[in-house]
């Protein structure tokens, strides 16, 4: 696995993520990703091998490893990785595909015009990305704290292992090699991945709770008859670009019902009237 290449990728992601993200970036390359390289992969090195069983039956070796370690924890934690990542890659695409509109929309209307002004800013349909890909980084936490537990029936490592499975004649003791530097690193790896799922759920609950507060403020203003700035627009959930309507559409278009109602509006269809009644010769008196 190039390992290289996984580290360019994800660098990308470090810029649009928020500082609980660049924590849990942080603890992915240094806890996990380094912790497997220099050391897990060594101390599990060729573990068929090093499983030793007291019986010279052929084929017992290695029916009764398959058995116990259906999956080697090594690559179980290589796809965890991977799977983990992915996710995060879907904020990425969504500001390239942002960046790409917006390079499209100077094209067209030149290079003063604007669709987005930031396009790694957290707003619209890329704050959605962000808290999708934040779930399901966790949910593959989970699953695969799941997997290691229900495959290897817990975290932890015996030095012996009692196998009865054909073609052993009998139970067989079998011996796994390192057995206590692989349940210190099995624990360690656990334990990074819990704080990784911790970490994962304070960025949801602070992503949801700056984006209430942020809508809280915003309908206070509406109701105090306040100004609504430009943050207030791009905080709607549902708004992707920046631009809100300009007042120069809206004397373009005709009146609506509501504004035909207002005082403004009536005062001076009422003043248009009195000069037309003015400029009409009155006909009603006698010549």
């Amino acid at each position: 696995m190039d390992w290289k290449t996984f580290q360019a990728l994800l660098s990308g992601v470090n810029k649009y993520s928020t500082a609980f993200g660049r924590i849990w970036l942080s603890v992915v390359f240094v806890f996990r990703v380094m912790v497997y390289v220099v050391a897990a992969e060594r101390v599990w090195g060729d573990e068929q091998k090093d499983f030793d069983c007291n019986t010279k039956q052929p084929g017992c070796s290695n029916v009764c490893y398959d058995h116990f370690f259906p999956i080697s924890h090594i690559r179980l934690w290589a796809l965890q990785l991977i799977f983990i990542t992915c996710p995060s890659f879907m904020v990425v695409m969504h500001v390239a595909y942002r960046d790409d509109r917006e390079r499209k929309h100077r094209a067209k209307h030149g290079e003063n015009a604007k669709l987005y002004n930031n396009t790694g800013k957290k707003h619209g349909g890329l704050w959605w990305t962000y808290l999708i890909s934040l779930f399901v980084k966790t949910a593959i936490e989970i699953a695969f704290l799941y997997i290691l537990h229900h495959v290897y029936d817990s975290f932890y490592l015996p030095r012996l292992v009692k196998c009865e499975v054909s073609p052993c004649p009998n139970i067989v003791d079998c011996y796994i090699g390192h057995p206590t530097e692989k349940k210190v690193f099995t624990y360690f790896m656990v334990g990074a991945s819990a704080l990784c799922i911790v970490l994962n759920i304070c960025e949801i609950i602070y992503l949801i709770s700056k984006r209430i507060v942020r809508i809280a403020n915003k309908i206070n203003r509406r109701k105090n008859n306040l100004p609504v700035t430009q943050d207030d627009y791009m905080d709607d959930i549902f708004n992707n670009c920046v631009q809100p309507p300009s007042k120069v559409d809206l004397k373009d278009k005709p009146p609506s019902f509501n504004s035909a109602n207002k005082p403004e509006y009536r005062l001076s269809t009422l003043k248009l009237e009195d000069k037309i009644r003015a400029s009409a010769p009155n006909l009603s008196t006698p010549c």
